[in-house]
């Protein structure tokens, strides 16, 4: 379970980063050490699934691991992990 305030504060901690890279996310991921953490660009996550927290330059989707293979969900009751998905500026 991953709750919303904690969502928040990903999210507020990323946008202050300097950049969305290997570095940033190595800094959340110290940050937040019991999570798992993922960088991605939000064109490979699905369209059908809406992110469950926007930001300007990213998006935040869910990661469930209930099955033997982790998919994305929106639900925050089976979430062990983030994607952060930058968004390309078009």
């Amino acid at each position: 379970m991953i709750p919303a305030d904690v969502l928040a504060a990903i999210a507020d901690a990323a946008t202050v980063l300097p950049a969305l890279d290997d570095a940033g996310m190595a800094q959340l991921r110290a940050d937040w050490p019991g999570l798992h953490l993922t960088l991605c660009s939000d064109n490979d996550v699905p369209a059908r699934l809406p992110a469950v927290l926007e930001r300007p330059g990213f998006n935040l989707y869910l990661v469930n691991g209930q099955e033997h293979c982790l998919t994305l969900t929106n639900d925050p009751e089976v979430a062990i992990g983030v994607v952060l998905a930058w968004v390309d500026e078009a």
